[in-house]
């Protein structure tokens, strides 16, 4: 590309990185004719709206669905990447450990995901001062360079933070686009409350670098479908409050059937026995509830845990068992319920001589549902 048609697109820079960075933000501002979300768009939507939220056991399923849908291994880590900037390091690190674990599975599983382009070095001339003022500007179409209000004079550290390193070193990593980095950073905001304000501006800058009305539309069901009620109300507010678009074609609050009958296997460290997990269900209302149907062979258990804020478990078929530490252990029934207060120390599982299956019923505590203790001793 030479100097010329780099002035006409207005993208003249003073040096490589500059050229290359912006190069790809401009790209992004391309319309799309297509006005679906692909399939990899919409992969990427739960995979980051969990990471914020830190439900770390949706996060699985979304990740193992993304991979399906054909997102690279490098594609899902550089979302954690860009995920610490919005949501922290804790909620970045808890994700990347569920991806280790995904990925290590999937393995023994006998898949072999793609692994995908590793990003682009940057060069030896590299200002991350330059590119980052640049990428800022551009991605909001005017001179944000020299602000005198508001936190960036306020506190100028982190000004030159959000520049020289969310704008020009992670935004010029080329493993995400530019228009994929807007749709992980609306799908944060939107999961996380109070931070309306930063979604707001993100929901334009996504109009901005391409996503149409019907698209943003779409994000907000995909989010209701895949994360949560709360983030898809937060969502689709601001898209009629702020960039007036009607949502006549998107049911926010809709009766909906779950038919998922993906398994997965209680994993050793978690489970004696073979315990069938299957039929998880989440609240369409952010934290208030998430369950499964779990279907243990005869003699299979759970280790010892707790949960944050207590289980119910709805007793389905066979004979089972339940436990307390410190208690006698009690014989489970079809129809029986059983509560389990919050913090309890506890296993349950099939008795020795029959199968059993129970729905478990549990609310997360800042996205965290259970801790995983020893195994049972027979």
């Amino acid at each position: 590309m030479n100097m010329t048609t780099l002035v006409t697109k207005k993208l003249l820079f003073v040096m490589q990185g500059l050229c290359f960075c912006m190069l790809t933000v401009a790209t992004a501002y391309a319309k799309d004719a297509d006005t679906a979300l692909t399939d990899r768009q919409k992969a990427i939507i739960p995979i980051a709206a969990l990471t914020a939220t830190g439900d770390t056991q949706a996060l699985e399923k979304a990740l193992n669905d993304g991979l399906n849908k054909g997102l690279t291994v490098n594609e899902v880590k550089e979302i954690f990447i860009h995920s610490y900037a919005y949501a922290g390091f804790p909620r970045a690190l808890n994700g990347i450990n569920t991806f280790i674990t995904v990925t290590e599975e999937r393995k023994a599983q006998g898949i072999a995901d793609k692994t995908g382009a590793e990003a682009t070095p940057v060069p030896a001339n590299y200002n991350a001062n330059a590119v980052g003022h640049k990428v800022g500007n551009d991605l909001v179409g005017r001179d944000i360079s020299n602000r005198t209000t508001g936190y960036a004079a306020f506190v100028p550290t982190i000004d030159i933070f959000l520049v020289e390193h969310l704008f020009a070193d992670i935004f010029y990593r080329d493993v995400l686009s530019v228009k994929d980095r807007e749709l992980v950073t609306i799908s944060m905001l939107s999961a996380m409350t109070g931070a309306e304000a930063q979604l707001t501006s993100h929901m334009k800058l996504s109009q901005r670098v391409g996503y149409t009305n019907s698209q943003l539309r779409e994000f907000t069901q995909i989010l209701i479908e895949t994360v949560s009620q709360g983030s898809a109300t937060r969502a689709q507010k601001i898209l009629t409050d702020e960039l007036n678009i009607a949502m006549t074609d998107t049911n926010i609050a809709t009766v909906m059937v779950n038919r998922d009958r993906s398994a997965t296997m209680g994993a050793a460290d978690k489970f004696t026995g073979n315990a069938k997990i299957t039929s998880r269900f989440t609240s369409s209302v952010s934290s208030h509830y998430r369950g499964a149907m779990v279907e243990f062979e005869a003699g299979a258990r759970t280790a010892w845990h707790t949960h944050p804020k207590g289980q119910t478990l709805i007793i389905i078929s066979g004979k089972g068992r339940v436990q307390q530490e410190g208690n006698k252990a009690k014989a489970l029934l079809p129809g029986d319920v059983v509560t389990i207060p919050p913090h309890t120390k506890h296993w349950h599982g099939a008795a020795p001589d029959s199968a059993m299956s129970h729905i478990a019923i549990l609310t997360p505590n800042d996205g965290e549902t259970v801790t995983w203790m020893g195994l049972v001793k027979d």
